[in-house]
C-alpha cells in the first residue's frame, strides 16, 4: 500500500522535472562555496587570525539588513508570482546569485570582499527563501493536494542532496577553482529555466499600458499594499496559519542564529578547516536526504504533518544543545547527525501552510509566512553576533564558547511548545465538505420552494 502511494507520488514529480533540475544545480553551486567562504573572508579581513570578530559582526549586520528587507520583499515576490506567473519571477531572483561570487572569483582582497558583502546582501534580499517559496507555489499549481506532502518532502530532499554534492565538490576541488565552477553552474540555471520551464499560472493582461509613469507608480504601490493586506488577512483568519507562523518564527529565530555563527564557532573552538566544514555539512545533508525522500513520505500518511513537525523540532533542540555544550570535536559530528531528523521541519511546515490555503492563495500564504520568518532573520543576528563574539573572545565571563547556541535552543523549545498546540486544517477537504452539504441541502430548498 505504502509502495503504491510512493509510486503515485513519484509520478507527481514529473511536471516538476524542468523546475527541479535548475534548482538543484543552483543549490549545488551555492553550497560548494560555503565551507570556503569562512577561510576567504577571515584571510581577507583578519590575516593570520583564526577568530575574526569583524567577520562575525559584518555577517550579523548583513543578516539584519537582509531580514529587514525580506519582511517586505518575500510577500511582494509571492504576490508577483501569483499575478504575473511563477516563471518570470523565478528567472529574475535566481539570476541575482551570480554577481556576488563573481567578485570573489575576480579578486579576494579586502575591497572586493566588501563589494561581495554588498552584492550578496542585495542578492539575499531578492532570492533568500523566495526561490523556494515560489517553487513551492509552482508545485502547488501542478500537484494534487493529496500528493503535496510527498512532493514537498522530495523537494526538500533534493535541496539536501544538492548540498551534499556541493560539499563533496568543495571537499575535493582545489580552492582556487571553486568560485569559477560555481559561477558557471549558476549561469546555467536561468538559461535552462528560460528554455525548458513552462508557466502554470495564467494572469490577466495589464490594463494600464497607456497610463503615465506617476500613475503607474501610485497604482503599483496601492496594489502592493492591498495585496499585502489581503495576505495578512488570509493568515490571520486561519487558526492553522496563525499557529504555524508563530512556530516558524520561533524556529527560524533560533536556527538562523546558529547557522550564522556555527562555522566561525567551530573554527575558533576546535580549529576546524575547510575539509572538516565540508564533512560536517555532508553529515547533515546526507542524513536529510534519507529522512526527507525515503522516511517522510512513508511516515506522513501514518502520523500526519503535526507529529512530524514536533519530532523535527525536538531534534533541533538536541542539535543546538550538543553544539553549544560540545566538549570535543567529535561531539560536533554527533550534533550534526540530528540533522537527519530536524530536516522534517521545513517540508512539514510547507505542507501545513499549503493544505490550509486555497489554490489561488498559495503564493500569498507561503510568501507572508516567509516574511514573518524574515523578521526572525532580522532579529536573530542582533543578539547572536555580539554574544558569539563575546564568548569566543578572551573577555568571556565564563568558559562556554557555545553559550550563544545554547541560548538559541530556547527559541526551539518555545517553537515545539507552540507546535504541540497546532490544529492543522485542510482547505480543500473543508471546501469539498461544504460543497457536499450544499448539494444535500439543494433538493430540500427546491422542494420547499416548489
Amino acid at each position: 500500500m505504502l509502495l503504491k502511494k510512493g509510486g503515485d507520488g513519484l509520478r507527481g514529480l514529473r511536471p516538476l522535472v524542468h523546475l527541479l533540475i535548475p534548482l538543484c544545480v543552483h543549490w549545488i553551486a551555492a553550497e560548494m562555496t560555503v565551507s570556503v567562504l569562512v577561510d576567504v573572508l577571515i584571510d581577507a579581513l583578519c590575516p593570520s587570525d583564526t577568530t575574526c570578530s569583524e567577520v562575525i559582526y559584518i555577517n550579523g549586520i548583513q543578516q539584519t539588513i537582509v531580514g529587514v528587507f525580506l519582511m517586505f520583499s518575500i510577500p511582494i515576490i509571492g504576490q508577483l508570482a501569483d499575478e504575473y506567473g511563477r516563471k518570470p519571477v523565478l528567472l529574475v531572483i535566481i539570476s541575482t546569485s551570480v554577481f556576488p561570487f563573481a567578485m570573489l572569483a575576480w579578486n579576494q582582497s579586502r575591497g572586493f570582499v566588501y563589494a561581495y558583502y554588498v552584492l550578496q546582501t542585495i542578492s539575499n534580499i531578492l532570492s533568500q527563501r523566495s526561490i523556494f517559496c515560489v517553487s513551492v507555489a509552482y508545485a502547488a499549481d501542478v500537484v494534487e493536494p493529496g500528493k503535496r506532502a510527498f512532493v514537498f518532502s522530495w523537494m526538500t530532499g533534493f535541496v539536501s542532496a544538492s548540498h551534499v554534492l556541493g560539499n563533496l565538490v568543495a571537499r575535493f576541488l582545489p580552492e582556487k577553482y571553486i568560485f569559477d565552477v560555481s559561477i558557471a553552474l549558476l549561469l546555467c540555471c536561468p538559461i535552462y529555466m528560460y528554455v525548458f520551464l513552462h508557466e502554470t499560472d495564467k494572469y490577466a493582461p495589464r490594463q494600464d499600458q497607456d497610463s503615465t509613469w506617476s500613475t503607474r507608480i501610485l497604482s503599483g504601490v496601492s496594489k502592493r499594499y492591498r495585496s499585502m493586506r489581503d495576505a495578512a488577512i488570509i493568515v490571520i483568519r486561519s487558526q492553522t496559519l496563525r499557529g504555524i507562523s508563530i512556530v516558524s518564527f520561533l524556529y527560524q529565530l533560533g536556527m538562523t542564529g546558529i547557522s550564522n555563527v556555527l562555522l566561525y564557532y567551530l573554527e575558533a573552538a576546535f580549529g576546524f578547516t575547510k575539509n572538516q566544514f565540508s564533512e560536517i555539512l555532508i553529515v547533515v545533508e546526507a542524513g536529510s536526504i534519507v529522512s526527507q525522500i525515503l522516511v517522510l513520505p512513508l511516515v506522513n500518511p501514518l502520523v500526519g504533518e503535526k507529529v512530524i513537525l514536533c519530532i523535527g523540532l525536538l531534534a533541533s533542540i538536541a542539535y543546538a544543545l550538543f553544539y553549544g555544550l560540545a566538549w570535543a570535536s567529535w561531539v560536533a559530528y554527533l550534533s550534526a547527525s540530528f540533522g537527519v531528523v530536524y530536516a522534517f521541519v521545513d517540508p512539514a511546515t510547507y505542507t501545513i501552510i499549503s493544505k490550509a490555503s486555497s489554490s489561488a492563495d498559495q503564493g500569498k500564504a507561503q510568501g507572508f509566512i516567509a516574511g514573518i520568518q524574515a523578521i526572525a532573520n532580522f532579529l536573530s543576528p542582533l543578539a547572536m553576533s555580539p554574544l558569539t563574539a563575546w564568548f569566543l573572545s578572551d573577555s568571556a565571563p565564563f568558559n562556554c564558547k557555545g553559550f550563544s547556541i545554547v541560548c538559541a535552543s530556547v527559541c526551539m523549545v518555545l517553537s515545539f511548545a507552540c507546535a504541540c498546540l497546532l490544529k492543522p486544517e485542510d482547505w480543500s477537504r473543508q471546501n469539498s465538505d461544504q460543497d457536499n452539504i450544499e448539494d444535500q441541502e439543494a433538493p430540500l430548498l427546491c422542494s420547499s420552494t416548489g
